[in-house]
């Protein structure tokens, strides 16, 4: 199994002055406050740049425990999590207002992608992790986010189903943060746990410029970036099966080498991303005109940027 992809929380506000470079490449002032830790199995770095540095140092805690809150309902690093405990027990009573917006997001994004997107891909993620073919076999009639029951008093799942929100839960936690720092009176300030959000641009004048893997920018403002790179983690040594899984046909694969969406959630755009990684130019354009304000960047095999809106 290769690995080669990292996750940071970067959150850093324009200013004007010297600057220094983020894990991401983003430019953050030179008095900037630094938190590290982990966030959904991964090391996080939180960059915060405020006039106020008593106030940043506030937000870094309320953010801080956000975060931990958060891992505790979307992780499946945690055996108590909401998340962990649905798996195992195939249902969950009471489900948080989180999960509850999450699984009903991953719902639309299911609909808008003509099912590739589909969080029940985890038994058979696991038997791809394992190498294990008479596991993915077995794993395969388990496919299906249409039989997920869900409602406000609990959520059920079918005999031999598991979910995974990786798809989509980053963009969440992400909008989450979002939502906190902007209640926090931070301006010009860029939001990074693998998705991106923007409370406006770099400045009132200048948008943020976001790199993209395999080449390219994305310009934001006030707007999400979610990218999904297919082969960003393999199933073997050999880089030959991505991470993906098309639950059409149970198979490791996918359509792109890369596809960056921009939409004004991140949670929505982390979906769509992973959805139609797995999706033709055709579905992607029948798709479109569903999903108001969303454009998608594809990069294909060779390296070529088709660009959908």
């Amino acid at each position: 199994m290769r690995i080669d992809r990292r996750r940071f929380l970067t959150i850093s506000a324009a200013v004007a002055g010297a600057a220094l470079l983020s894990p991401r490449g983003l430019l953050a002032a030179p008095q900037a406050t630094v938190w590290r830790g982990q966030a959904m199995g991964a090391p996080t770095t939180l960059i915060l740049d405020h006039p106020d540095p008593a106030r940043a140092q506030v937000l870094l805690r309320e953010t801080a425990a956000e975060l931990r809150r958060l891992e505790a309902i979307f992780t499946l690093y945690r055996a108590e999590s909401e998340l962990s405990r649905l798996n195992r027990d195939g249902y969950l009573l009471a489900p948080s207002p989180e999960m509850l917006a999450a699984l009903r997001l991953a719902s639309d994004v299911h609909a808008a992608t003509g099912g590739r997107f589909d969080p029940t891909v985890q038994p058979l993620w696991r038997a791809y992790a394992a190498g294990d073919a008479q596991a993915i076999a077995a794993a395969r009639p388990s496919l299906g986010f249409q039989r997920i029951r869900i409602s406000r008093e609990r959520i059920l799942m079918a005999p031999g189903q598991a979910l995974t929100l990786n798809g989509i839960a980053q963009g969440v936690i992400t909008d989450r943060i979002t939502d906190l720092l902007r209640a926090g009176g931070a301006e010009h300030t860029l939001v990074d746990m693998g998705e991106f959000r923007a409370i406006g641009g770099r400045s009132a004048q200048e948008p943020w410029s976001v790199r993209l893997a395999g080449g390219g920018h994305a310009l934001l403002t006030d707007r999400a970036l979610a990218t999904t790179e297919a082969r960003g983690f393999s199933f073997d040594p050999e880089g030959r099966l991505p991470q993906l899984i098309d639950p059409a046909t149970g198979t490791a694969r996918a359509d792109w080498a890369r596809v960056s969406v921009i939409a004004d959630s991140a949670g929505l755009a982390d979906g769509l991303s992973t959805g139609l990684s797995l999706a033709p130019a055709a579905a992607i354009r029948a798709a479109l005109p569903h999903l108001p304000g969303v454009e998608v960047r594809a990069l294909d095999a060779s390296g070529q940027e088709f660009r959908f809106t």
